[in-house]
């Protein structure tokens, strides 16, 4: 019975071995921030600009994010960030792309 009384150790609130990992959670804070960014900025055609630049950028960082992430949390986070870059990105594209507008 003495193990639930111990006080949780834990390095932070996305490590759960204990241990700190400050580029994984700056990832996933940039993760997040980008794919919120462009899930939001998508719902507006004349944003299509932001919305695609700021979905592919969160699609390479959580990416990468997911690569040399080492907890359970950190990849939840790092999935939602992805998912929400993923629809704001194309979803950017569909409405005008990457470039749409600018070259012509």
């Amino acid at each position: 019975m003495a193990q639930a009384l111990r006080p949780n150790t834990a390095g932070g609130l996305f490590a759960t071995d204990g241990k700190p990992h400050p580029r994984q959670d700056a990832l996933l804070a940039v993760t997040l921030v980008l794919g919120i960014t462009s899930f939001v900025t998508a719902m507006f055609h004349h944003l299509h600009l932001l919305s695609s630049w700021a979905g592919l950028i969160g699609l390479l960082t959580g990416a990468y994010g997911q690569w040399i992430s080492e907890t359970t949390r950190e990849r939840f986070g790092l999935i939602l960030g992805l998912g929400a870059a993923g629809i704001g990105f194309f979803l950017g594209m569909a409405h005008g792309g990457l470039f749409g507008g600018v070259i012509d």
